[in-house]
C-alpha cells in the first residue's frame, strides 16, 4: 500500500470534525492522526504528531486558525496548511497566504475539492477554491491599476492644496488663492494627511516633492 497522507484536523465544531474525518479516511492514501477543537491545542497537538497536512479552521476559540498557523510556522517553516472557512473575504484569503497556508476553501466547497485539497498541499502545490482564486485575481489587478498610489488617490482640488502648501502658503493664503473658504482648505489639508500617512505639513511638503505629486 502506497504511504498514506497523515492529517491533523483544527475544528471546533464536533459534528464537523466527525464529518471531515469520515471523508478523508473514505480515501485510501489519507489517514487522520489527530484532532483539535482549539488554536492552541492546534500548535501543541502538531509538535506531538508532526501530520503531513494541517486541516484548520480559521475561526477556533482560544487561538484562531491563522495565529495558530503562524505560531506552528515559527518552529516549522515548512508545515504544510489547508485553511478551512466560511469567509468568502479576500483580507482573510491574503493573510492566510501571508503566513505560509498553500491551501483555502469554504466549508461549503465539495468533497472533491476537500481531497484535491489535501492532496495538493501534500505535494508542496497551491490549492485555492476558484471562487476564492478570483479575489486574488482582483487584488492583481487592483495593485497593477495603482489604486494604493497616493497620486492615484488625492482629488484635482487636493493636489492643487498640497502644491500651494509645499510653497509654505499658511490656510488663509491657500483660500484666497483657489478662492475658498479656510475651513475647506483645512478639510482638504487634514485629507491629504491621511492619504499620505503624514502628521504635518512639513512632513506633507516633503513627501509630495520626494514622490514628485507636485510640479
Amino acid at each position: 500500500m502506497a504511504e498514506q497522507i497523515k492529517v491533523m484536523i483544527a475544528e471546533d465544531h464536533s459534528m464537523i470534525r466527525a464529518g471531515l474525518k469520515q471523508l478523508l479516511e473514505l480515501e485510501p492514501d489519507i489517514r487522520v492522526i489527530a484532532e483539535c477543537s482549539d488554536g492552541k491545542m492546534t500548535v501543541e497537538k502538531y509538535q506531538e504528531v508532526r501530520p503531513d497536512v494541517i486541516l484548520i479552521d480559521i475561526n477556533m476559540p482560544v487561538m484562531n486558525g491563522l495565529e495558530a498557523l503562524e505560531k506552528i510556522r515559527t518552529f516549522d517553516s515548512e508545515a504544510k496548511a489547508v485553511m478551512l472557512t466560511i469567509h468568502q473575504d479576500r483580507d482573510y484569503l491574503l493573510r492566510a497566504l501571508e503566513i505560509g497556508a498553500l491551501g483555502y476553501i469554504l466549508k461549503d466547497a465539495d468533497a472533491s475539492a476537500l481531497i484535491e485539497s489535501v492532496r495538493s498541499v501534500y505535494e508542496g502545490q497551491t490549492y485555492i477554491q476558484p471562487v476564492m482564486a478570483r479575489e486574488l485575481v482582483n487584488e492583481y489587478k487592483r495593485i497593477r491599476s495603482g489604486a494604493d498610489d497616493p497620486r492615484n488617490q488625492l482629488t484635482d482640488r487636493e493636489k492643487e492644496v498640497l502644491k500651494l502648501l509645499t510653497k509654505g502658503m499658511l490656510n488663509k493664503e491657500i483660500a484666497n488663492v483657489l478662492t475658498i473658504s479656510e475651513k475647506t482648505v483645512k478639510n482638504h489639508i487634514s485629507s491629504i494627511f491621511r492619504k499620505l500617512n503624514v502628521q504635518d505639513r512639513t512632513q506633507a511638503a516633503v513627501y509630495a516633492i520626494k514622490n514628485r505629486l507636485v510640479d
